[in-house]
Order: structure tokens, then C-alpha cells, then sequence
């Protein structure tokens, strides 16, 4: 039978979530360019307070035949330079040897460079008392998204010395909407009853929202640095059978509930508002109304916010691009030089558009 003091938790966290998600969000993470175990280089906007719910179960058989829970919380807030801190917080968790709670409070900063982005995460265990820190990359290129990961913790789950891990991962977009994606990750010297981590999912981006969500397997239960490091002995004490679980992205601007937060309101244009506009190309409905367009040298395209939410113009190269563009806001562009000109929105990386100067 369903085990109602766990079957109560799993209703009170779904209920949590929904209600978070009522709040109407804003730019959010996209699981299409990270698998379920790896964190990646990515940071919410400023202003940006990012919430991920992650749920891991295992169903005991008979005759319990009850649910065991494994939830995790993720509560970001993003800061300005590509900065962000944040915590992960799980209900039950293997590390924590004194209690069922694992705490991770951490911070990371991020930058990019073409296709590449690296990303520095220090980080502390509040279960292991453990200084951990983690150096990541990725590199994406079409529909794929690599990356990479080195992991170092000073007092590893609470019982051990310092330990290193490595952790790789791939994600593949079938389309805009949906995508498969894995990880595996290692401790560089086991000890008895550890054994490689990994995780498998399928991960969708639902339509005309910031929202993604991702169904997945995997044998660790918590997405901590240290927690998803290595296939626990403890869990492997409970089942050999795998973990099974979804991830839901919640993002939440804070201008929604403090107006003053982005300080003055942003013009209705900006970039070179005096420049010779030869295109104008309209995003609506997550993408791009018009792909490329074609300009001369000394032309500007301007491009014109119809949806609801915050989009950015991010150029693959070296050429400046917009700050986030509000509702109904703009953001003008002169181009100096002959090219070919890619780019794409920040917060929603599905959204791409090529300008061509001659």
C-alpha cells in the first residue's frame, strides 16, 4: 500500500511547485542543454530567481509495496557579471549521516566564449561540513550540447578525506521541443560499495512558456556536487534497481513583486536608435518571425519584442548584443562590416536567427 506518511510528503512538494508556478514566470533554465545529474555553466539572469523541483522514487516490493521519496529543491537567484548563488536542498539524502536533510549552498560564475561556456562553482556541504567546488564546461554546436565537469570536496560525505571526481554528460536536440540527454560521473578512487553514477532522460520545453521538464532515470537520489558523484552504497542498500523521476524549471522575476527592483523603466528602444533600419524582425511566440535577412554595410536591423516576456539578441561572436529587451521593447543594431552574423536569445536558446551583411 501507498505509504501515507511519504505519499502526504510527495502531495505537499507537488503542491508546493504548482503554486510556484501560478506566479506566471519569466526566462527559465533550459533542461534541453543540460542531463539530469549535471548542473552545467548556466545562471539565471539578474533578477532572475530561479526553482527546480526534482523528484527521484523507488516503489519497495511486496509485501511494503510503498513509495520511497527522494526530492530535491534548487532555489537560485541570479546576479549581476553572470553571477549567481543559490542552494540545493534534499529531504533525504545518503550524506547526511545525522539526519535525513542535505543542504548545498553555492555560488557560481559563468562565461562564454562562441560555442563554449566555463563555469567556476564553489560550494558547501552543510551535511558532509565539507568545502566543495566544481570547474565545468560545455560546447554546443547545432543540436549538441557537450559537457564536462571536475568536482573536488574536502571532507567527502562526511566520513572521508578529500576526493576528486569527474563527470561528463550530452544532450541531443530532436527538435525545438524535445531532446534526449545523459551523464555518468566517477570518483577517481572508490572505496567499497561506490560505483559510477549516471542518469538518463528525455526532456521537453513546453510550448509558448519558459518552462522545461524532464523524465528521467538515474541510481543517485540527489543532485548535490557530492550526492550525484557516485552510486552510494546506502542506496544501493535500499534497491539495485534504478531511480526513477522528472525535473520541473520554475523561473520567477523579481520585478513581479518589487517594481523598484530594475530600478528605472527601461526605454521602449534601445542600441543605435539613430542607425539606418533596414529589418525589422519580430519575436513572437518563442522564435524568431523571420530567420535571416539580408543587409548592406552601415544598415541596422531592429528587432522588436512581441512576446510577454524578457529576450536578449546574443551574438556567437565577438559583436555586442542586447540587454535583456522587455515587452513590447526594442533593440536597433548597426552593422560595420561584411559577415555572417548568427545569434540567439539568452534565457531561450532554442531561438536563433542569422543576419547576412554584404
Amino acid at each position: 500500500m501507498w505509504n501515507e506518511h511519504l505519499g502526504g510528503s510527495v502531495i505537499r512538494h507537488a503542491s508546493l511547485a504548482l503554486l510556484v508556478a501560478a506566479a506566471v514566470p519569466l526566462s527559465a533554465q533550459s533542461l534541453l542543454y543540460r542531463p539530469p545529474n549535471l548542473g552545467g555553466t548556466w545562471v539565471p539572469d539578474a533578477g532572475v530567481v530561479q526553482f527546480n523541483f526534482l523528484h527521484r522514487f523507488y516503489y519497495t516490493p511486496a509485501p511494503s509495496k510503498s513509495v520511497i521519496n527522494f526530492p530535491t529543491f534548487t532555489l537560485a537567484v541570479g546576479l549581476p557579471a553572470h553571477t549567481t548563488l543559490g542552494l540545493h536542498y534534499a529531504t533525504r539524502s545518503e550524506t547526511a549521516t545525522t539526519g535525513a536533510n542535505e543542504v548545498e549552498l553555492y555560488g557560481r560564475w559563468q562565461r562564454s566564449a562562441g560555442p563554449v561556456s566555463v563555469a567556476l562553482t564553489p560550494a558547501f556541504n552543510t551535511a558532509a561540513k565539507s568545502v566543495d567546488g566544481e570547474v565545468g564546461v560545455d560546447w554546443t554546436r547545432g543540436p549538441v550540447t557537450l559537457l564536462g565537469a571536475v568536482r573536488a570536496m574536502s571532507h567527502a560525505y562526511r566520513l572521508d578525506t578529500a576526493r576528486v571526481a569527474l563527470a561528463g554528460g550530452a544532450v541531443l536536440r530532436i527538435n525545438q521541443y524535445v531532446g534526449v540527454s545523459g551523464d555518468v560521473a566517477s570518483l577517481l578512487s572508490t572505496r567499497p560499495g561506490e560505483s559510477v553514477a549516471w542518469s538518463a532522460g528525455l526532456v521537453f520545453a513546453i510550448p509558448n512558456s519558459p518552462h522545461t521538464f524532464s523524465l528521467h532515470a538515474s541510481n543517485v537520489d540527489v543532485n548535490s556536487i557530492e550526492g550525484s558523484s557516485r552510486r552510494s552504497p546506502l542506496v544501493a542498500g535500499i534497491t539495485n534497481k534504478p531511480l526513477y523521476g522528472f525535473e520541473f524549471t520554475i523561473p520567477l522575476h523579481l520585478k513581479r513583486f518589487a517594481p523598484w527592483f530594475h530600478g528605472k523603466p527601461r526605454p521602449s528602444a534601445v542600441g543605435d536608435v539613430a542607425a539606418p533600419v533596414a529589418a525589422t524582425v519580430r519575436l513572437a511566440a518563442y522564435k524568431f518571425a523571420t530567420d535571416t535577412v539580408t543587409i548592406s554595410v552601415g544598415q541596422a536591423v531592429r528587432w522588436v519584442n512581441n512576446d510577454p516576456v524578457e529576450h536578449t539578441i546574443t551574438f556567437d561572436g565577438a559583436e555586442p548584443g542586447s540587454p535583456l529587451i522587455p515587452s513590447n521593447g526594442s533593440f536597433i543594431h548597426r552593422f560595420d562590416k561584411p559577415g555572417r552574423y548568427t545569434y540567439h536569445c539568452t534565457p531561450h536558446p532554442f531561438m536563433k536567427g542569422v543576419v547576412i551583411v554584404k
